[in-house]
């Protein structure tokens, strides 16, 4: 059970890497000091190219969860995690196609600035709450996964690495700027897939080859992965990961102010696009050969598992356990490892503290106190980043109650990203939606996701629902006492509500789906009873016509479906090149206040500068 610790090269390995991480931040925040305005600063001026933000979306979503938890995963399950490619692909083309075009016409920054346009203040205000709360729950994850890691491999204290981890996250994060974030995310990504080859190939190496690791994963029945059975209780499942898993993380991609503010910084929706479709084939990749790595894993243990044998506390353990056994006598190769988990987490929790402080200076403080000066406002930013990285990092202290990362984080995302996307949806597709329906919504949708999450944790499922497959203990020195303490006398079964087997044993990927239906029926069923908006008053480009999908073949039909919204009004067509009307509508006072001594220097069309006067 004794692997080695972290040797000098490692260290040497692990420190390069993150030293690279850190200078391109460094970087970026030195070149763009002079031109960083408010635009420049959270949308990198609207100039970035599709490339860096596919990289930087692929490194962000997929970061330690992604490194640590799916091989553990597959390890114990199975590889039906595969079928995540099917979700991956119906996520990234609902997001391309329904929401993304919707942000980016109509010039926002922040995605609940959208809330405030469809709806009002208040919705806009309850959805920015939800937000913080979901990502300071997810960000807690984030911090303990790659800590756990480097506990594990180099015998660091682990809360003493969850401090540093918070403390480097929180000073990163006021270097600044979209642009520093996107492209180290984009190192960061080729370190990851770095990191995960050579695992591949050593491991494959030690176990015989590819032939031999694929018939020890069919032998222990690693390959079922097309399972049909449409239980719901069952944890994964064809149909859990398809349906709950597209819902999971189309509330993470779809209308998340993370992903949508790298999309919108992009110098024209096109890119904006291509880099959602080059972002697949990178979550692909990733996905690939995390699911490859948990394959080998079990090839390398499949007759003494680690585990079950004691020799390491948590599932999300094995990985970094793997990698010291098999790399014990290349030092630096352990340093690679850790650096693809720990590397690509500080960017995403950085890039998290930002869009918090952001979002709440934005939404909050700035409509509280509207007049504040420049240098007031800058330094109300960098309280808000300390103390948000502090309550991140308090978090990482519950992450580690939660059980398995994978789980905790998507279980996460579902109970707050799924009632989210339920109000997004209400407003980009129902435009008989108000705000009173998307209000009674979201808390209805919010009611029931966290009434079956906080259940589930409490009660979880029954062991037949989420029993991992089997794992044997034949070959360790320590088998014996294992089959002691797994043949102890059972304690007497604690008493279970009626719910427990039934509601509260959904699987963790359902409650997305669950708060975002909710959200969505109750919001058009209290629309239409408080009667519903007319169509007449919403901008066109705040509304996507689904229905022209499906009724292509009839105008008239298109244009009832349309409920009032001038679709086809050509000043301000859906389908073709817009004037900015929100983004207008929204700094016409802010235009004209700033522009009042730059007059000679940018004239609007018609403008007489002897006189100082427009003609009509």
């Amino acid at each position: 059970p004794e692997v080695k610790k972290f040797v000098a090269w490692d260290y040497v390995v692990f420190a390069a890497l993150f030293l690279v991480c850190a200078s391109i931040g460094v970087f970026f925040a030195v070149k763009e000091r002079k031109k960083k305005t408010s635009k420049e600063f959270l949308v990198g001026g609207r100039q970035m190219t599709c490339g860096p933000i596919a990289f930087s979306l692929t490194s962000s979503f997929m970061s330690a969860v992604t490194v640590l938890g799916t091989p553990s995963e597959v390890y114990r399950y199975g590889a039906s995690f595969v079928l995540f490619f099917l979700s991956y692909a119906l996520v990234i083309i609902f997001t391309a196609e329904l929401f993304l075009p919707v942000f980016y016409r109509s010039g926002i920054t922040s995605t609940y600035e959208y809330l405030e346009l469809r709806f009002n203040k208040i919705v806009r205000l309850a959805a920015t709450l939800i937000y913080i709360l979901q990502t300071i729950l997810y960000t807690g994850i984030v911090v303990y996964a790659p800590s756990l890691a480097l506990n594990q491999v180099t015998g660091f204290d682990l809360w003493g690495s969850v401090a540093a981890t918070g403390i480097v996250c929180t000073f990163y994060c006021t270097l600044g700027g979209l642009k520093a974030v996107v492209w180290t995310d984009a190192f960061q990504m080729m370190v990851m897939v770095a990191g995960f080859v050579s695992v591949l190939v050593r491991g494959t190496s030690l176990n015989g080859g590819a032939t031999k690791v694929w018939e020890d994963a069919h032998e222990g029945s690693r390959l079922n992965i097309f399972d049909f059975d449409v239980d719901p209780l069952r944890r994964h499942t064809f149909w859990t990961i398809a349906v709950g898993g597209t819902f999971t993380w189309l509330g993470l991609y779809g209308v998340n102010q993370s992903t949508i503010q790298r999309c919108i910084s992009c110098k024209s929706e096109k890119h904006a696009k291509l880099a959602l479709y080059l972002n697949l084939l990178g979550l692909w990749t990733v996905l690939v050969c995390a699911v490859f790595c948990g394959l080998v894993m079990y090839s390398h243990y499949k007759s003494c598992d680690p585990w079950t044998a004691d020799f390491i506390s948590a599932p999300d353990q094995l990985m970094p356990y793997f990698v010291m056994d098999i790399f014990s006598s290349m030092p630096g190769v352990p340093g690679l490892f850790v650096a693809c988990a720990f590397s690509g987490t500080l960017s995403t929790v950085a890039a998290s503290i930002n869009a918090l402080a952001t979002v709440t200076f934005e939404d909050v403080v700035k409509k509280g106190f509207p007049n504040l000066s420049d240098r007031m406002s800058t330094g109300i930013s960098k309280g808000l980043c300390v103390l948000y990285g502090v309550l991140c990092t308090s978090m990482a202290a519950a992450a580690s109650l939660l059980g398995g990362v994978v789980q905790a984080s998507l279980s996460i995302h579902g109970m707050c990203g799924g009632p989210m996307l339920g109000l997004f949806t209400l407003g980009i597709v129902f435009p008989c939606a108000n705000w009173k329906g998307a209000m009674g919504g979201l808390l209805a949708g919010l009611t029931l996701a966290f009434w079956a999450g906080t259940g589930s944790f409490i009660y979880p499922a029954p062991s037949a629902k989420s029993l991992p497959l089997h794992l044997s203990t034949l070959n360790c020195s320590l088998a014996n006492s294992t089959e002691a303490l797994v043949t102890a006398a059972p304690t007497a079964a604690p008493e279970r509500p009626v719910l427990a087997d039934t509601w509260y044993s959904l699987s963790y990927l359902y409650f997305s789906a669950i708060g975002c239906l909710g959200c969505a029926i109750t919001g058009l069923v209290i629309s239409f009873i408080t009667g519903p908006t007319k169509g007449e008053d919403i901008p066109p480009v705040l509304i996507k016509p689904v229905c022209n999908l499906f009724c292509f073949w009839s105008k008239r039909l298109k244009t009832l479906l349309w409920c009032g919204v001038r679709h086809d009004s050509p000043e301000v067509s859906f389908e073709k090149h817009l004037p900015n009307i929100t983004a207008n509508k929204t700094r016409t006072d802010d235009t004209f206040k700033n522009n009042t001594n730059k007059e000679n220097n940018c004239p609007f069309p018609g403008y007489n500068p002897e006189e100082k006067s427009y003609t009509n």
